[in-house]
């Protein structure tokens, strides 16, 4: 690489400006991330003491979420949008624990995670990984390239795990989620977590807005429970509903604290 080449590459992931996937991946323990990411993480901890628990609690509610579908509901295909970069037990690494012929397709457009495709794309022998480099404000796009890649004349599980919150507009957010469910036949699943400010109020707003104050991307708008389970209108919600995402079929054995993601899992009818 020369340096020309450098300095594009250095642009496009531009690392002088926190981005919300390494900031996430420092928060899960991870080493994908620069400064400016860490500076934004440590921040918002200062504001808001319990971010690293809600990100541990997020990527636990991911992987509950998914050995459910892959396991007690038998499906085998699942569409991951805003992957984010790869930590522990990623989307096909849980899927195909259950069931090794299940297939994976990851969607993100952050140059960084593209970077790290390659760590996402190890699949077991029987199934299949893959990767599509789009964003979700293209939903027709997204389609396009996933249907050369699953049936989707049989279900699938839609995944929209901590992506929502970066679409400001309630109605394009709702427009998405209504066309990609469109495209899928019924069985099929839709997975959300979302931020929210109900459990600890104005920490988890200010938190909100020194992150898009201080210039992070993409921006983050929180939204309430009741806002979050209307993007499963239409559709009918495994219990226990739209809850806290430490409080969605949790070990019996421990009682997590609620943390301000909330989430939930519907089925197409």
């Amino acid at each position: 690489m020369d340096g020309q080449e450098a300095a594009s590459a250095g642009d496009a992931l531009q690392s002088h400006i926190p981005h919300s996937a390494r900031v996430w991946n420092y928060l899960l323990g991870g080493k994908d991330n620069f400064e400016a990411d860490r500076r934004a993480a440590e921040h918002s901890i200062s504001l808001k003491p319990d971010m690293v628990e809600q990100a541990r609690a997020d990527r636990a509610f991911l992987g509950r979420a998914v050995r459910y579908l892959a396991g007690d509901q038998g499906v085998r295909q699942f569409l991951d949008i805003g992957t984010g970069l790869p930590t522990a037990d990623n989307t096909h690494q849980v899927a195909q624990r259950v069931a090794p012929e299940s297939r994976i397709v990851y969607v993100d457009h952050d140059p960084l995670v593209l970077a790290h495709a390659r760590a996402l794309l190890t699949s077991s022998p029987e199934g299949a990984c893959h990767y599509i480099d789009a964003d979700l404000r293209d939903p027709d796009g997204i389609l396009a390239k996933a249907e050369t890649l699953l049936d989707f004349t049989r279900p699938v599980a839609v995944m929209l795990v901590g992506i929502l919150h970066h679409i400001e507009d309630a109605e394009d957010s709702h427009a998405i989620v209504r066309r990609l469910m469109a495209a899928v036949p019924s069985g099929s699943r839709l997975v959300i977590n979302h931020p929210t400010s109900v459990v600890h109020g104005e920490r988890s707003e200010r938190s909100a807005r020194m992150w898009n104050e201080s210039g992070g991307r993409p921006t983050v708008t929180l939204r309430t429970p009741a806002q979050i389970a209307a993007y499963f209108d239409g559709l009918e919600l495994d219990e226990p509903g739209v809850v806290s995402c430490s409080r969605w079929r949790p070990d019996p054995l421990f009682r997590e604290p609620e943390v301000d993601a909330f989430c939930g899992v519907g089925r197409k009818p």
